[in-house]
């Protein structure tokens, strides 16, 4: 007996088309993440990505449907990354090009009771627009030591108020606020993409320019200071050692002098 085929609305039938055909032609697949994205910011990244992904948002079942439809090798394994708050890029782009693009598209906002820290939130010491009153316990509360200056508070000695991945507290939340700390950051966020050149999904794609940087920063500083310990002659070290075989050849030729003259006046 053949399957009773389900009556779906062509307007759905249309939907699935269009997307298998964007997954067809794309290079990569991102589903991103567009939970607490406001709709205006929604819209100013995907005018700001024009030319270099267009984005594709539908229901969790069209999204499946279509990555059946599409067919390609690898790609049903990106189905458990699709939740109801994702939207799909489509691009010509190296996957992690097009994460750090959308990296590059968030902005700050305001902690609320509950977020999660991206990182470590310390609040540095300086002096604050609040004035005396209430906000001297708020501030305390936290771990602040304040006092007065020029009739507003000013935060003597600052604190992290919140560790990475912990969930920030209310007094924390109200003390960011009113210090305008704004640590939290909305955009699209990278959960996974799929990469038509090796036909693999990958996942922790999140890109941190910043952290990379510093991390970099950090290998070149150890990188040269291993490159001066085993003598390893470049472009890099050969000031480092040429000033040091100068400083020998002068200390060198102080001795012999020194040596020299002794034995003369002998």
């Amino acid at each position: 007996m053949a399957e009773k085929r389900l009556n779906v609305p062509e307007y759905k039938l249309k939907q699935v088309a269009a997307l298998a055909k964007a997954m067809k032609e794309a290079q990569t697949i991102l589903v991103a993440s567009t939970k607490k994205l406001p709709s205006s910011q929604f819209h100013e990244i995907k005018k700001k990505m024009r030319g270099k992904a267009a984005i594709g948002v539908a229901k969790k079942s069209i999204m499946l449907r279509a990555i059946d439809a599409a067919g390609k090798p690898g790609l049903d394994k990106l189905k458990e990354h699709i939740t109801s708050d994702v939207a799909i890029f489509f691009s010509e782009m190296d996957t992690f090009a097009l994460a750090g693009m959308l990296a590059d598209n968030q902005s700050n906002t305001r902690a609320k009771t509950g977020d999660i820290a991206p990182e470590d939130i310390t609040i540095e010491p300086g002096p604050t627009d609040l004035i005396p009153g209430p906000a001297i316990s708020e501030l305390s509360g936290v771990g602040l030591k304040v006092a007065v200056e020029n009739g507003k508070l000013a935060i003597k000695i600052g604190r992290t108020v919140a560790k990475a991945g912990e969930a920030i507290k209310e007094n924390v939340a109200s003390v960011l606020g009113k210090l305008n700390i704004t640590p939290m950051k909305v955009g699209f966020e990278p959960v996974a993409a799929y990469d038509t050149r090796d036909g693999k999904v990958y996942v922790g794609i999140r890109i941190d320019k910043k952290g990379a940087y510093e991390e970099l920063k950090d290998a070149i500083s150890k990188a040269l200071g291993f490159a001066l310990n085993v003598k390893y002659v470049a472009k890099e070290t050969l000031s480092f050692f040429l000033g040091q075989a100068a400083a020998e050849e002068s200390a060198l030729a102080a001795k012999l002098s020194s040596s020299t003259t002794t034995k003369e006046g002998e």
